[in-house]
């Protein structure tokens, strides 16, 4: 184990792949969960420091009077690759220091990062095993297209924003396939879950 006293299993996926409903049936079975895309946005409208470089970033109209303004945030870098890149830069160091102390509060031998830029971020190299959630480009696309409300080329942005699924699987332990069914996804999970602890002895 890389951490000594906890075997930090990554999961990873692109936009629309479902990374999030594996990390919630992984959290069923037993497995405590740090989602760092959850985690992240808290930060952003928490943490004075994070704020105040975001603002120094992409101007004033990052925030309004409800917090962080996804909508012109998610504009702004996704047609600027540069500034999500300097976005990340801010964001990534904030959020590793709370998954830090997130991890040494868990009592559980395994637990788990789930993230949307682990192996961009270079995150997964602080993880035992990393994991990616993989789907045909088609559903990923109609699947984002119903659940954000976005149009087909504003997805496609996004997708072509993210590293490939040939990266992920490059830089990957174990792959979940989810062109199925929720009940398919679940059963892919155990299925994985068990193979990890029977190879690692857990």
């Amino acid at each position: 184990m890389k951490n000594n006293q906890y075997f930090i299993i990554g999961i990873t996926g692109g936009i629309g792949s479902g990374k999030t409903t594996a990390a919630i049936f992984f959290e069923e079975f037993g497995i405590p969960v740090y989602n760092s895309d959850k985690r992240a946005k808290i930060i952003q409208n928490e943490n004075i420091d994070v704020k105040n470089k975001i603002i120094e970033l992409l101007g004033e109209n990052s925030y309004n009077k409800n917090g962080l303004n996804k909508a012109y945030v998610s504009k702004e870098v996704f047609n600027d690759k540069s500034k999500l890149i300097e976005l990340n830069r801010i964001v990534h160091p904030a959020v590793f220091n709370d998954f830090e102390e997130w991890k040494n509060k868990q009592t559980s031998k395994i637990i788990m990062k789930e993230a949307a830029i682990l192996i961009e971020s270079g995150s997964y190299k602080t993880c035992d095993v990393v994991i990616s959630v993989i789907v045909d480009l088609e559903k990923r696309i109609r699947r984002t297209v119903d659940r954000d409300n976005l149009s087909e080329e504003e997805v496609l942005k996004r997708i072509n924003n993210q590293i490939s699924d040939d990266e992920r699987i490059a830089k990957s332990d174990y792959i979940i396939y989810n062109n199925g069914n929720l009940p398919d996804l679940k059963k892919e999970v155990e299925k994985t879950l068990l193979k990890i602890k029977k190879e690692y002895n857990f």
